[in-house]
Order: C-alpha cells, then sequence, then structure tokens
C-alpha cells in the first residue's frame, strides 16, 4: 500500500525503515485530493492508488544528500494508469507540498495509447503509432480514462 508524504522528514523515515543507502527507487501517485503517495517500487501504482481515479503516476528516485533528499528522476510509467506527461504540473504541485527539491519535468517521459481495435495498451516510441500487437493505427489524442 502506498504512503501519504508531506514532507521529507517522512520520505526519509520510509528510506530508513526500507534499508535503502543513498537512493531509493519507488512507485508513486497523485491522488485526486493532489497528495502524494509513493510506494515500494515493485508495487503497482493500482494498488499504491488503493484502486481509485488518480491525476497521474509513475517511478520516482529519490537521492539522500548530506543535507536533503532529493528528486533526483521521476517519470510517468505506469501502465495502469497510463498518465500523460501533461499531468507533470499536478506531480509538481505535489512535490512542492512535500518539500522535496526535484527536476523541472519529468526526467523520462512515456506516451500511452490504447489500441481501439485490440484494447493492448501501447508505449509509443518515436512516434510510431501503430499497435505493437495487430498492427492498427493508434490515435493522435491520448484515450485513457484515469
Amino acid at each position: 500500500m502506498g504512503r501519504q508524504n508531506h514532507n521529507s522528514t517522512s520520505q526519509l523515515t520510509y528510506i530508513i525503515l526500507s534499508n535503502y543507502r543513498h537512493r531509493i527507487f519507488a512507485t508513486f501517485i497523485v491522488d485526486t485530493d493532489k497528495q502524494l503517495w509513493i510506494a515500494d517500487r515493485h508495487s503497482e501504482h493500482v494498488q499504491c492508488a488503493r484502486g481509485q481515479a488518480v491525476l497521474s503516476a509513475g517511478k520516482i528516485t529519490f537521492t539522500l544528500t548530506l543535507l536533503s533528499l532529493v528528486v533526483s528522476a521521476i517519470t510517468n510509467q505506469s501502465t495502469g494508469y497510463c498518465p500523460e506527461s501533461e499531468s507533470w504540473k499536478v506531480v509538481a504541485s505535489a512535490l512542492a507540498e512535500a518539500n522535496l527539491v526535484y527536476p523541472f519535468d519529468f526526467t523520462s517521459k512515456f506516451v500511452f495509447r490504447k489500441c481501439e481495435v485490440c484494447s493492448t495498451t501501447n508505449i509509443v516510441k518515436y512516434d510510431w503509432f501503430y499497435c505493437g500487437v495487430c498492427d492498427s493505427n493508434l490515435p493522435k489524442e491520448w484515450n485513457f480514462d484515469l
């Protein structure tokens, strides 16, 4: 299950309790109340969100420095929710609310499309909008419901 975190102290506690050194890789979601939740990196985003709707989801890396806890990498990689990269604004707001230092945008962005023919979730690479399973055209517009 996810842990709601409002400040870097609680995230530091999470790192210490998880027996990680210097860096922690985690799953994150931002819920519909714009609150940041994190869970072990092996957790599914849907589990972290307790099956509820989210505003964004992805993978996050925290780096522990001598002076602070820093978000050193963050992506929108979640095949459970398939968030658009435009969800960064809500993620940045949640990170700021948690008093964390973070990058100016997702450090890696993923483009998700659902095949309207076979319903497969696809990650689009190099602007190649074709289904990896049935080779049908994928829509140019995002087509998942969060």
